[in-house]
């Protein structure tokens, strides 16, 4: 039998239900990301609470902190005697970078294992996800296939826990029972910038990745006025500009020492005066 009635009168605007061809955000708890342009692109407005965010990247190591720490602030200071517990971060977080960017390092817990065993990193995420005293988990799994994904979302779901999964790019091409999934990578020649793209969201699939700045905004500042300062030496001295400037900091990538963490340092001391 059929009808002259348009598919989308057919049904009334339900709260409770999502049409495919819309981004998602009904009856959906999120936490702000920290940033304006990703808010806009994510159903609910920002990070799902109680669902699990996989972030797909080229190294480890290298973008998290700029990507998440806003977030991890933002829950943090309405729960400040919960923890944020890492599970086999690469790398020890940097106190001074991250207690410019408001994250109270004292209530982080980093959990490592062994290398290559998968099996008690799992086993880790999951008991963390259990904790009571826990708002956010961040949990580096580059061997996890897609069951154990699942369990993780599952865990996420029945504790309403914040929880990030790194993963290598590889596992793009596999199936993935998280509701929302990431290709994060940065802007060649532009340190802090991250581009941003969203393979899998409860909605239309998006066009275009997203630009971040990450750097906090009073090293942005700093560098401005340094690149200023710069520029103007060469104008009284009378020295054409070059043609290609090299990015004034550069994120390590072999290391947790370098520049950017003596920068962020004089940063921190900063904005402690």
């Amino acid at each position: 039998m059929s009808s002259s009635t348009p598919v989308g009168r057919s049904f009334p605007d339900l709260a409770h239900v999502w049409r495919a061809g819309e981004l998602g955000s009904a009856s959906l708890q999120t936490v702000d990301t920290g940033y304006a342009a990703l808010n806009h692109v994510l159903p609910g407005g920002g990070w799902p609470q109680g669902a699990l965010v996989e972030v797909l990247q080229p190294q480890a190591g290298l973008h998290e902190w700029g990507l998440v720490v806003p977030a991890l602030a933002c829950v943090q200071a309405a729960a400040p005697d919960l923890l944020t517990v890492l599970v086999g971060a690469p790398w020890l977080p940097f106190g001074p970078a991250l207690g410019a960017r408001q994250l109270n390092m004292q209530r982080l817990l980093s959990i490592h294992g062994k290398p290559g065993d998968a099996p008690s990193l799992l086993w880790a995420t999951r008991e963390a996800l259990q904790c009571a005293d826990v708002h956010s988990v961040l949990a580096w799994l580059p061997d996890a296939r897609s069951a154990h994904v699942r369990r993780l979302q599952i865990a996420a779901h029945a504790h309403n826990k914040l929880l990030f999964v790194f993963r290598p790019l590889r596992a793009q091409q596999e199936s993935s029972p998280a509701p929302l999934r990431l290709h994060v990578e940065s802007v060649a020649g532009e340190a802090g910038q991250l581009r941003v793209g969203v393979f899998k969201r409860r909605g239309p699939p998006l066009a275009a990745p997203v630009l971040l700045d990450t750097r906090p905004a009073r090293l942005a500042a700093l560098l401005a006025a340094s690149r200023e300062r710069a520029r103007r030496q060469r104008e009284e001295a009378g020295v054409p500009a070059p043609m290609l400037q090299p990015s004034p900091v550069s994120p390590p990538v072999t290391s947790p020492q370098g520049p950017i963490h003596a920068l962020l340092d004089r940063i921190a001391h900063l904005d402690h005066h």
